[in-house]
């Protein structure tokens, strides 16, 4: 298998599993757990299931004293991306929660047009526009009330600190590093965020039966260790703009859970409005390809000459 379809195959993978997140985190929020205390758990049932799956693979888990700060930086931007989109369920739709998280991908364009130089086309900037009216639409309650601003404002922020971690794994430094070794120091680091938490302001929520350790547990292994691991080699292999395409599973698989398994309703305004923030990030993503696609359909209607 060569590395073009091992890092499509990853970036599915990543996707599909880390919209799972609303199915596991639900029912044991409906138990009495809060956000800290269940990625508390979640993160450090990972640790343990990365640091073996990096051993049997052969790595070693040292590293040098100049990847200390990157990768403590690192993992508390993972923290905090997890914590917004955790507390945003707690005021909204859990899937139309995950389709906001979904600007991200317009956001990477955005931090390497304004910092890295890359040229923002129009077809970009138009599309940003597109998302951000499709963010508009969300925010609307079916009768016409606003929803809370406080939950789009959350899961925005953790769109906006998963953006940041994406350009950051593109990085040379973080490319040499096996991605096993790497996601172990960003869990390691990442569970500080929650620990803080609940040695300040939080109460700690442990699990109270095998419902709610079978949860956590499932939050370790699948949009955590699975969708982090493979989400950091999709980059690696393919790069980041393929698998933010490939992240559209992510919102849609978050949207088919909320309905089907707990009965949440989504109106036809919020249906066009994430197929907006959909449409618009994955033209984003797919820039250039985007762009010839979009002239050869402009090419088949001529102008008219008058």
């Amino acid at each position: 298998m060569n590395n073009s379809v091992k890092g499509y195959a990853c970036g599915i993978v990543a996707a599909m599993t880390y919209g799972l997140n609303p199915l596991f985190a639900l029912p044991v929020y409906a138990h009495g757990m809060n956000p800290d205390s269940v990625l508390f758990f979640r993160y450090l049932w990972a640790i343990p299931i990365v640091g073996m799956m990096a051993i049997l693979r052969g790595y070693s888990l040292r590293i040098e004293k100049r990847d200390i700060v990157p990768l403590g930086l690192m993992g508390i931007i993972t923290g905090l991306s997890s914590l917004t989109l955790f507390e945003s369920y707690n005021y909204m739709n859990a899937g139309i929660a995950s389709t906001i998280l979904f600007v991200y991908p317009v956001l990477v364009a955005l931090f390497m047009g304004l910092f890295y130089g890359e040229r923002l086309s129009a077809l970009t900037i138009g599309c940003m526009v597109v998302a951000l009216g499709g963010i508009v639409l969300l925010a609307k309650a079916p009768q016409g009330a606003t929803i809370s601003l406080l939950g789009v404002g959350l899961s925005f922020l953790s769109g906006l600190t998963y953006a940041i971690y994406i350009v950051a794994a593109n990085k040379e430094r973080f490319k040499r590093m096996p991605t096993l070794k790497m996601l172990f120091y960003v869990l390691i680091f990442g569970t500080l965020v929650f620990v803080a938490r609940l040695l300040g302001p939080s109460t700690f929520t442990p699990p109270t039966g095998a419902l709610d350790w079978g949860c956590v547990i499932a939050l370790a292994i699948m949009p955590t260790a699975i969708s982090f691991g493979c989400t950091t080699m999709a980059i690696h292999y393919i790069g980041s703009t393929p698998t933010a395409i490939l992240g559209a599973l992510e919102p849609l698989t978050a949207v088919v859970v909320s309905i089907t398994v707990f009965g949440e309703t989504v109106t036809e305004r919020e249906w066009l409005g994430m197929v907006m923030i959909i449409v618009a990030v994955t033209f984003v993503a797919a820039g250039p390809q985007a762009a010839r696609i979009l002239l050869r359909i402009r090419k088949m209607f001529p102008r008219i000459r008058k």
